[in-house]
């Protein structure tokens, strides 16, 4: 994942999902939760965050976090730095947020 600073959005995604830092330098930091998922950060200079839900500058990916109690996982997010943005697609059962580099992602009890 493109950011400008890998440590604090690792620290970000590590308290969110209980993954661990697996390694890490202040250019690149890896989280895993032992059985084979593991996510990357690396610093980009000059990174420009994603215009959600605009495609003036796009995402380059999307992740979706299954919750067993939504709303809570939702005031997790949004603790730890998330925004939660006005344009919310779908029937309630999928929240989007954007977390602190400006990159969305789905929390979802689907």
């Amino acid at each position: 994942m493109d950011c400008a600073d890998p440590r604090t959005l690792a620290g970000f995604y590590g308290a969110l999902t209980g993954m661990r830092e697996l390694f890490g330098t202040d250019e690149f930091v890896a989280l895993t939760n032992g059985s084979g998922c593991d996510l990357g950060f690396q610093r980009v200079d000059g990174y420009r965050a994603p215009r959600w839900p605009g495609q003036d500058v796009p995402q380059q990916f999307h992740l979706d976090f299954r919750a067993d109690d939504l709303d809570a996982m939702e005031a997790l997010a949004l603790e730890l730095g998330a925004i939660k943005p006005d344009h919310q697609p779908g029937d309630g059962r999928w929240r989007v947020l954007l977390d602190p580099a400006g990159h969305p992602f789905c929390l979802t009890s689907a």
